[in-house]
């Protein structure tokens, strides 16, 4: 098993760390492993606590059909999002989704040409302020997206 394999398994807490006897440095390298659980633990704490996206995004949008700039807006009530999508390319739309564990998901209908089209966004929250993730336009096309907070 390759080192970073095994650090992998420590940090998930799949390995159990036992010192019967060790060397000071092996010891400063096991406290060190031992406490990246807790400490990877706070971190995703701390990450989902900040992850309130209400505000306004600028997206950076790549499809199958071209690309685009929209700027959506958000509010965020517990896992609940609604707001408001605009572009160039698809118009205005409402839109409502969710946000949990770092995975955000929201989607709308427009009326394009006579067809009705459900587009929806799904990603990850990466940080505050960006988001990245994909975009499926009604089975027509699909593509990437990275957003960024205004």
């Amino acid at each position: 098993m390759r080192f970073t394999r095994v650090m992998r398994a420590v940090a998930r807490g799949a390995i159990p760390i036992v010192v019967a006897s060790a060397s000071p440095s092996t010891a400063v390298v096991v406290a060190f492993a031992a406490a990246l659980p807790a400490r990877m633990a706070a971190q995703a704490e701390k990450t989902e606590r900040k992850a309130d996206l209400t505000g306004t995004w600028l997206f950076s949008v790549t499809t199958d059909a071209g690309t685009g700039t929209p700027t959506v807006t958000l509010k965020q009530q517990g896992d609940s999002l609604s707001g408001h999508y605009s572009s160039q390319m698809l118009g205005e739309a409402e839109l409502k989704g969710t946000v949990k564990d770092g995975k955000v998901r929201f989607s709308f209908t427009l009326d394009v040409q006579g067809t009705t089209l459900t587009v929806t966004y799904s990603g990850t929250v990466e940080s505050t302020d960006a988001m990245k993730g994909t975009v499926d336009l009604g089975g027509m096309a699909s593509g990437t997206f990275t957003a960024k907070r205004q």
